[in-house]
């Protein structure tokens, strides 16, 4: 076996052999010649071998455009001693138009990225030495000529996607660009790559289908399908958490079989903060292979029942509504090579540690790996599964059908027995689309026909894979064969409402819409400094700048961002100062919204925002910043989606202002309420004490305060204990921050090294007021708080964990914002 140029002599032959690791790489045309190290991308070898810049430094991405317009072809040798038998290769995650030869035979022809191929390769090894090769097309040369063989044009957004025709393409969408995204359209190969040899059978998917029983007890079926190429008789294990029961079977070509478990006392499985998320492990077995899945028995529904207001949407879990708390995934990485598990958990434990509980899997990247759903298995996080097709337009060919059938039933099979599989939607705006394009607005009918058929194939193999799903036509949509406007009607279904951010309205514009459900909305920041200078020297640090810009990809972001700030605050007096200011008002945008839709429930019962995560260090809507670290909105976003939440909403009139109480548990809570006011000295001044109770799963008024009792210069303040134990605080401006006259915090550091964990103890105390305190460092790691408030004479004590262990008394050289002091020349 070669590797690289190393050769490896296999003394036996063993019965599967993992193909990953040092491949050759080369352009097709001979000019370059490289490794790469599969799974991995083409751009991320040519980077390491020194033949490309990093493209997301600077303005690389405009350097690097070539690669995606050659072909490519990776090669490796591998040796067997005995070829006797049936050998099939076992490939998925190939990216995306490929063919693959051994020993010069033509293997596969693959063309989905989506999905996963088993050729019979038998036919074509050797004893001895033998090369697998794989020729890459060039994703975008494709997409151009099976554009030009389409019955009628198929328009894709252009301002998502500066590479055109990604949309002829089974491949992440947003590898095309998108308006947060780099356009670069990379290729490769992202999973599996493996020789094996097929003895009487091999298992091609493992099933399960769960009966609960009025009495509690479960009834699992499992499901194996078998392949055989010749017939004969397959020992089939199947165990489930050490029940263990063995099966002879006759096998040949598909054949499933079933096992039923009767479980008595089951354990439930629960979304975070719900209950615990208890897991089962199922394993099914044959004799040189097997596949072992994690199960959670639980019931989910989805309630879409008309009322007054048009018709519900919520999810029910186990016979229990649940209010879902998160936000939108995409991919952890625009190169497949700078992802990895170790970063993908960090980004999920980050959004469970937010409060979240659900995931939304964006329509425009990857039906995610296997470990994806495995952690939101044990984190407690729903997903909501998109199938990938995102804000374009679509071919409905028979062969683009076919494909797309095969690969829905591949990846429902695949991800099905996940627990935290909530929903399985058709796609993400693709009803929208139809309006955006002149060509569809022209000729709707003919074009609302293809989306039709494109729609009804992936409906009708979900069905078919896995009978009873939760299916939802489209994201947003108002409902079943409704192609209304679900971006401003708010009364039935889920929405994505983006008026605030992309039609220039102001905060409070999100109390005007009352939405069963809201998917997506979001407002955009910098991503923080420490992040900037990885991709910018000092002389970028200007939003104007050539590489700042580049770094934007959506069009009018940065003027929007400069303009809210316009329209809230005095401008910041520096360009970290500004990248500061961009942050907490994204925070403060989501917050109110998330605010007001959170106390209207069980009217509302859902808010997903855009977006989770970064795919490259860029300005966008994400939470987190590429690499993981948490903007100030996260810290927010832990506070509003808290379980137990207080929040001040003003009246329409603007003449009162109610406290909402939240409570998405499962008991009653009491809670403690004390309303102030805060000078512009920090002095708290005592307005009322309110004691309020709210049920489980609901929303009531606390308490209700006339701003008349908010003096000029001053603003609201609050801070609240639940029984039990939750507890928080918050401030309202009555107006705007920029007409308040702050004064200087004043705020005074002290840091402590903890010697038993390695993190940092920061004490803050501020002699004024102190709106939004942030504490930022070089040093990479999260805070226990941020963001935060102080008044006069209070102090926080906060805890930085670094990512990394510190050199021994070597502390980060931190640095702190406020409000006053980024506003402020002094």
């Amino acid at each position: 076996m070669q590797i690289g140029n190393e050769i490896v002599t296999q003394q036996t032959t063993p019965s599967s052999i993992d193909l990953s690791g040092s491949w050759q790489l080369t352009s097709v045309d001979g000019e370059i010649k490289s490794t790469i190290t599969l799974p991995g991308d083409v751009h991320t070898a040519l980077h390491r071998a020194g033949l490309i810049p990093d493209p997301y430094f600077g303005r690389n991405e405009e350097k690097v455009q070539w690669v995606a317009q050659r072909e490519w072809a990776v090669e490796r040798s591998f040796t067997l001693q005995e070829v006797e038998g049936d050998w099939y290769l076992d490939i998925d995650y190939l990216d995306t138009v490929g063919s693959v030869y051994i020993n010069g035979f033509l293997a596969l022809e693959a063309d989905n990225s989506f999905r996963r191929y088993r050729p019979d390769v038998s036919s074509m090894l050797k004893s001895g030495d033998n090369v697998i090769r794989i020729v890459f097309a060039s994703n975008p040369g494709v997409g151009a000529e099976r554009q030009k063989q389409q019955p009628f044009y198929v328009p894709y957004s252009t301002g998502n996607s500066p590479i055109p025709d990604g949309n002829m393409l089974r491949k992440p969408q947003c590898h095309f660009g998108w308006d947060w995204n780099i356009a670069i359209a990379p290729l490769g190969l992202y999973g599996t790559i493996a020789l094996k040899k097929l003895e009487t059978a091999r298992i091609e998917h493992v099933v399960t289908r769960q009966v609960h029983n009025n009495d509690g007890s479960v009834d699992l079926t499992v499901t194996a399908s078998l392949f055989a190429k010749h017939a004969g008789v397959a020992q089939v294990y199947f165990d489930l958490d050490g029940e263990r029961v063995r099966l002879d079977v006759g096998v040949k070509g598909e054949t499933d079989v079933n096992y039923l478990f009767h479980i008595d006392e089951p354990r439930l499985w629960w979304p975070s903060g719900s209950g615990e998320q208890a897991l089962y492990t199922l394993s099914v077995e044959l004799s040189d292979e097997v596949v072992t899945k994690q199960i959670g028995l639980r019931t989910i529904d989805l309630i879409t029942t008309p009322d007054a207001s048009g018709a519900r949407f919520a999810f029910k879990v186990n016979g229990r509504e649940i209010f879902c708390r998160g936000a939108n995934w995409i991919p952890a990485d625009a190169l497949y090579s700078l992802s990895s598990p170790e970063k993908t958990e960090d980004l999920l434990q980050s959004a469970k540690a937010a409060n979240m509980n659900m995931i939304r899997v964006w329509g425009g990247g990857f039906y995610e790996q296997d470990y994806f759903y495995d952690l939101c298995d044990r984190l407690g996080l729903l997903v909501w599964q998109d199938f990938m097709f995102a804000c374009n337009l679509y071919p409905s060919t028979e062969d683009f059908l076919g494909n797309v059938a095969i690969e829905v039933d591949y990846q429902v099979r695949r991800l099905s027995s996940h627990p935290s599989i909530a929903l399985w939607c058709g796609d993400n705006e693709l009803v929208g689309a139809l309006t955006w394009f002149e060509e569809s607005r022209k000729d709707r009918d003919r074009y609302l026909v293809s989306y039709d058929r494109l729609n009804r194939t992936i409906e009708q193999a979900v069905k078919k894979a896995l009978p009873g799903a939760l299916w939802w036509p489209s994201s947003p949509a108002s409902g079943y064969l409704d192609f209304g406007d679900a971006w401003h009607a708010d009364g039935s279904g889920d929405m994505h409402y983006w008026s605030v951010w992309h039609e220039n309205k102001s905060f409070d514009n999100y109390r005007s819409v009352r939405p069963r459900f809201c998917s997506e909305f979001g407002f955009q920041s910098y991503t923080s400094l420490p992040v900037i200078r990885t991709y910018a020297e000092e002389k970028d640090m200007n939003i104007a700048s050539p590489v700042m810009e580049l770094h934007q990809k959506n069009a009018g972001g940065n003027e929007r961002i400069a303009g809210t700030m316009f329209r809230y605050f005095r401008f910041p007096k520096d360009f970290p100062n500004f990248v500061y200011l961009s942050q907490i008002q994204q925070g403060l945008a989501i917050k109110t919204a998330v605010e007001y839709w959170r106390s209207l429930k069980p009217h509302c019962m859902g808010t997903i925002y855009w977006q989770l995560n970064d795919t490259w260090p860029v300005a966008s809507w994400s939470s987190l910043d590429y690499g993981g670290r948490w903007k100030a909105m996260h810290y927010l976003v832990k506070r509003f989606f808290q379980p137990v939440a207080v929040a001040a909403i003003p009246s329409e009139d603007g003449k009162k202002i109610r406290f909402s109480l939240v409570n998405d548990t499962l008991a009653d809570v009491s809670v403690d309420l004390s309303i102030s006011v805060l000078t512009m000295k920090g002095e708290r001044k005592h307005l009322k004490d309110v004691q309020a109770v709210c049920s489980p799963d609901a929303a009531v008024t606390a308490a209700t305060i006339d701003v008349s009792d908010i003096a000029e210069g001053t603003l609201l303040a609050w801070r609240f204990t639940a029984s039990n134990g939750m507890g928080g605080e918050g401030h309202h401006v009555n107006g705007t921050y920029k007409a308040l006259e702050l004064e200087p915090a004043g705020l005074m550091v002290t840091h402590e090294y903890v010697e038993a964990s390695g993190a940092i103890d920061i004490n803050v105390t501020a002699k004024g007021l102190a709106l939004f305190v942030l504490i930022e460092s070089e040093t990479d790691g999260k805070y226990s708080d941020n963001a935060f408030d102080l008044a006069a004479g209070e102090s926080r004590r906060i805890t930085f964990t670094p990512a990394h262990q510190l050199e021994r008394g070597k502390l980060p050289d931190f640095r702190f914002y406020d409000l006053h002091s980024c506003q402020s020349a002094d």
